[in-house]
């Protein structure tokens, strides 16, 4: 299955974020990321992989330096 699929599996859930199958596996047990049964199958929509992954965004700052500190 290939990434620009609508749904992907969870190796193809590893493979979008760059993480292993047992983190995508961990995520859907504690109910960390949106997902779909299908059957007794999982599989995820590649926007809500997306939007998991932007949640976790963190916008650089500016540090400025003082004798060896951070300056706020």
């Amino acid at each position: 299955m290939t990434i620009e699929s609508r749904y992907v599996d969870v190796e193809g859930a590893a493979a979008y974020l760059g993480t292993g199958v047992r983190f995508i596996r961990r995520l859907v047990a504690e109910r960390r990321v949106v997902f779909y049964k299908i059957g007794g199958h999982v599989r995820f929509k590649v926007s809500d992989l997306e939007a998991y992954a932007q949640a976790g965004r963190v916008e650089p700052i500016e540090v400025r330096w003082s004798g060896g500190r951070a300056v706020a």
